[in-house]
């Protein structure tokens, strides 16, 4: 499978993440090329990419939209093979002609794709944290027996991998402190945040996402999120994964060890860093992105994040401390709310009230197979979905 030159595929092409890891990609010709790319329903900019990257192999998830995708690809004259539907998404992520796959899917679709190329031995870049937050257990289980490696690309644990010794979480490591930027509301009262719209809460400080995983900064969620995922990826107990708010968002992620040191990564909030980072662990390339400048940033503040205000943190912890399927809970809740309130169904503050609501009446079930998570994550959103009337903006 492995060869001179690197095979990807790009799982989540069209997204933000995808078009940093394409962007990384192109810089290093010599070194790397696009197996596959494979996209959700953006027929338009899954042709746009093929035509650029000139894939063996284009999928989309949409099988309703396949024949535009077949006859674009004959129309430009590519050879690209064209899929659709999940199945082949799988199938794509685990092929043997790739060696490596950036898995960007967002939400809970992208957690089969990722299994896919987990027990296939795959050098996964994980940036669908979903997957772990709903099965962490499960994949990290088989990223173990598939022999292959993780390295997660969310901007706080590539940081963390960056620091981490290559043993691990063992008993050198007391503490690992992620960083939030604070979000768009940093600093708001609870109370003002009753009538905020969806387009205030999108409008990230710092980083450039799409919308959903720009309304979790804004609630905080975001972070729960990753703490759940810290704990899965370095096998550390929850009681020492540590949140700060750093509203620069250079500092993006600090390991504290027994002896009194603190490593930290700091970089410009570019998620080119984290990719270039797993396309060549452990050699390092070009990423595109300018390194840091201290003097001309100054200042580095940190503060404590605020749980009354934005309760979905405090909503993470609790779900990670109950244990097997609630993380799978939390997340099929939080995507419920957070489309309902895009759609302006819900106030912005009915989120977490939401999931809080659904965390207490579902049951408790121990996570012991994919089987068993997928239909936590189904019971979940038809609960959501059952019970958003309650929170349903007259």
């Amino acid at each position: 499978m492995a060869s001179a030159i690197q095979s990807i595929t790009v799982l989540g092409a069209t997204g933000s993440i995808g078009g940093s890891a394409l962007d990384v990609i192109a810089r290093h010709p010599e070194r790397m090329r696009v197996h596959a790319l494979v996209a959700g329903r953006d027929v338009d900019a899954l042709l746009a990419l093929c035509r650029r990257h000139r894939p063996a192999h284009a999928a989309i998830a949409d099988q309703h939209v396949f024949s535009r995708l077949r006859d674009g690809l004959l129309d430009a004259g590519l050879p690209t093979r064209a899929h659709a539907g999940m199945a082949a998404v799988e199938a794509l992520a685990a092929d043997d002609e790739c060696d490596t796959v950036v898995a960007a899917i967002v939400g809970a679709a992208g957690l089969p794709s990722a299994l896919a190329a987990a027990r296939a031995g795959k050098r996964l870049l994980l940036a669908n944290k979903e997957s772990l937050v709903m099965a962490g257990e499960l994949l990290m289980q088989a990223v173990r027996d598939g022999g292959g490696t993780l390295v997660p690309i969310d901007s706080e644990h590539n940081a963390i991998f960056q620091c981490l010794p290559p043993e691990g979480c063992d008993g050198r490591v007391a503490r690992i402190v992620l960083t939030a930027s604070g979000g768009p509301f940093r600093g708001r009262s609870r109370d003002s945040l009753a009538g905020v719209t969806p387009e205030q809460a999108i409008a990230h400080p710092k980083w450039t996402m799409g919308p959903k995983i720009s309304v979790d900064s804004a609630t905080l969620m975001n972070k729960g999120l990753e703490v759940i995922e810290a704990h899965h990826l370095f096998a550390i107990p929850p009681e020492r994964l540590q949140v700060l708010v750093h509203p620069q968002s250079l500092v993006h992620s600090l390991v504290q060890f027994v002896d009194g040191s603190t490593l930290a990564q700091l970089g410009l909030p570019d998620m080119r860093t984290a990719l270039a980072v797993g396309l060549a662990w452990p050699q390092r390339i070009d990423s595109g992105v300018h390194s840091l400048d201290l003097l001309q940033h100054g200042r580095l503040e940190f503060e404590r994040p605020d749980t009354d205000t934005f309760p979905c943190l405090r909503l993470a912890y609790q779900a990670l401390e109950r244990g097997g399927c609630a993380p799978a809970q939390l997340n099929a809740l939080n995507e419920i709310a957070v489309s309902a309130f895009l759609q302006q169904q819900i106030a912005f503050l009915s989120i977490p009230a939401l999931i809080d609501h659904g965390l207490q009446a579902l049951p408790s079930r121990p996570a012991d197979g994919i089987e068993t998570v997928l239909h936590a994550d189904a019971e979940a959103r038809e609960f959501a979905r059952t019970h958003l009337g309650r929170f349903r903006i007259d």
